[in-house]
C-alpha cells in the first residue's frame, strides 16, 4: 500500500520506518529530513525494503492511507493550511490536548475528517525502540474497527496491533500519561524512592481514570496497553522527554532551558496546564495534574510535592 507520513518528527519517522517493511512509504515534514532519514533507509535496505522518500504534501495525497504525527500543539493551524481531502484514511499518532480551547485530538480531526475514517495509535512505545525493529504491542482505537484492523494489517511483523472503539479513552490515556511521566521524573530527581514512584504512577494511574471516566471513556482501556502500559513505560525511563523534564525541574532548572535542550516537543508540558483548565471548569480532582502545573509556572518542586502527601 501507498502511505505518507505527515510528521518529520521522531515518534513520525520511527512510524514511517516500520510501516516501510510491507508498503511504499513517504514522509512529509516542513524540516530538512535528508540527514534524519538517511540512516533509516539503510536499516530498511539492510531488510530489503524501499527506502523511505521525502515528499511535497501535494505529491503525497495519491497514497491509500495516512498517518498524522504532528504535535498537537500545532495540528489546526497544519490542518487549516494544509486542506485535506475529507475522505482520506488517516490513523493519528498525535497526543495531547490543545491549550486554551481544552480539545481532544479527535475534536480537532473531526473538523476536518469524517470520524469514520480516523483511527487513533496508542499504547507503549518509544520511538528509539521502533526503529529497532524491537517488539511492542498497540491499540489501533476507532470508532470503525474495521478501519482499525485495515491499519493492523499494515504494521510490520514486530509490531502487534489490537483494536478498540474507545477513541476518548485512548487519547486521555495518551495524553494525560505524559503528565504523570514528569511527576515521575520529579519524583526519581528528587530521590524520594521507589516506594514514592510506585505511589505516585498508581495514583496518577486513578487520576487518569476519573477524567477519562468523566467524558465516557471505558475503564478497560486504562487497564490496557494504552493505559497503565503507556504509562509505565513513560513514567520509567530517560528515553521518555516528558520524563527527563521532571528531571530537569527536579534540579531546578527553567521550563524554557530544559525545553531548548530536548530539542522536541514535549506533550505532558502543555497538557498539565490544560488539564488543569478542564478539571476547574467540569468539576474533576487532578491533583497530580494541577500541581505539575503549578510547578511549570514556577511553584517549587519541593513544596508541590508536600501538597500532594497531604
Amino acid at each position: 500500500m501507498k502511505i505518507s507520513v505527515f510528521g518529520g518528527g521522531a515518534w513520525g519517522r520511527a512510524l514511517a520506518f516500520a510501516l516501510a517493511e510491507k508498503n511504499d512509504v513517504r514522509i512529509i515534514s516542513r524540516r530538512d529530513l535528508s540527514s534524519l532519514l538517511a540512516p533509516l533507509n539503510e536499516r530498511l535496505l539492510a531488510q530489503d525494503s524501499k527506502p523511505i522518500m521525502q515528499v511535497d504534501y501535494k505529491d503525497g495525497l495519491d497514497s491509500q492511507y495516512f498517518v498524522m504525527a504532528i504535535a498537537t500543539s500545532a495540528l489546526r493551524e497544519w490542518l487549516t493550511r494544509v486542506k485535506l481531502p475529507k475522505d482520506i484514511k488517516v490513523l493519528c499518532a498525535s497526543k495531547g490536548i490543545e491549550s486554551g480551547s481544552g480539545a481532544f485530538v479527535s475534536d480537532i480531526m473531526e473538523e476536518w475528517i469524517w470520524h469514520k475514517n480516523l483511527a487513533y495509535l496508542c499504547g507503549p512505545s518509544f520511538a528509539s525502540e521502533v526503529v529497532q525493529s524491537l517488539p511492542c504491542a498497540l491499540v489501533i482505537h476507532s470508532r470503525n474497527l474495521a478501519l482499525s484492523r485495515e491499519f493492523g494489517t499494515l504494521m510490520p511483523k514486530f509490531i502487534k496491533a489490537y483494536v478498540s472503539p474507545d477513541v476518548v479513552g485512548g487519547e486521555v490515556a495518551g495524553a494525560y500519561k505524559n503528565v504523570i511521566a514528569i511527576a515521575a521524573g520529579i519524583c526519581d530527581g528528587l530521590n524520594l524512592g521507589a516506594n514514592a514512584k510506585a505511589s505516585l504512577v498508581a495514583r496518577g494511574l486513578v487520576e487518569i481514570c476519573r477524567f477519562g471516566e468523566h467524558f465516557g471513556a471505558k475503564m478497560e482501556t486504562f487497564l490496557g496497553l494504552s493505559g497503565a502500559g503507556d504509562l509505565f513505560l513513560t513514567s520509567s525511563s530517560t528515553m521518555s522527554r516528558n520524563y527527563r523534564v521532571g528531571l530537569g525541574l527536579a534540579n531546578q532548572k527553567p521550563i524554557s532551558e530544559i525545553l531548548s535542550e530536548l530539542g522536541e516537543v514535549a506533550e505532558g508540558v502543555i497538557t498539565a496546564r490544560a488539564i488543569t483548565e478542564i478539571g476547574e471548569r467540569e468539576n474533576i480532582y487532578t491533583p497530580i495534574a494541577k500541581e505539575i502545573s503549578l510547578v511549570l509556572n514556577g511553584k517549587s518542586v519541593s513544596e508541590s510535592f508536600k501538597k500532594l502527601m497531604s
